[in-house]
């Protein structure tokens, strides 16, 4: 029960960060933050794959709701949750993610915590970014914006984990 009670509470206040400062906030006047993909990053895996998309579509569509998107972070975020198991087992080396321990600075090293966060907030503004402008006309700008995105929300995303989510105990 604590766990569902944490994950709740992760939820709430990421999206009240999104909707009450990131969404406020454009560094360059074009480089946002995402931190709400902090919630799905960090559900467990042994919830089922059709509530881990539910839960995706619901957080997008609130940050599409304030932000006016119309879905374009709705399906970003049920993409992340379509790829994340298996790029869970990919890192992990193994064919299923039956077995994983949960996805925190606790139970995983830095460098897997960052490879899992780096690709799936990539892939994240890939979506986001393409839809938004749906062109390749100025295609180096867009691939700045998707760069600074993903460099920005990554950091802030890693620095989260690491300041709020307790580590391992030394026995």
């Amino acid at each position: 029960m604590n766990n569902a009670i944490a994950n709740i509470i992760r939820f709430v206040i990421t999206l009240l960060v999104q909707i009450f400062i990131c969404m406020n906030i454009h560094l360059f006047g074009c480089v946002n933050a995402y931190i709400y993909l902090l919630a799905l990053l960090m559900l467990p895996l042994e919830i089922p794959q059709w509530v881990q998309y539910l839960i995706a579509f619901v957080t997008g569509f609130i940050i599409d709701a304030f932000s006016m998107t119309y879905g374009i972070h709705t399906s970003a975020s049920v993409l992340i949750m379509f790829i994340r198991p298996y790029l869970v087992s990919l890192l992990n080396g193994r064919k299923t993610s039956e077995g994983i321990e949960r996805l925190t600075p606790a139970a995983k090293d830095f460098s897997w915590i960052f490879a899992y966060t780096l690709i799936l907030v990539l892939i994240h503004q890939i979506a986001v970014v393409m839809l938004e402008t749906w062109s390749l006309v100025n295609f180096m700008k867009t691939l700045l914006v998707i760069i600074g995105n993903t460099i920005l929300t990554a950091t802030l995303i890693l620095g989260c984990e690491y300041i709020f989510i307790p580590k391992k105990k030394n026995k």
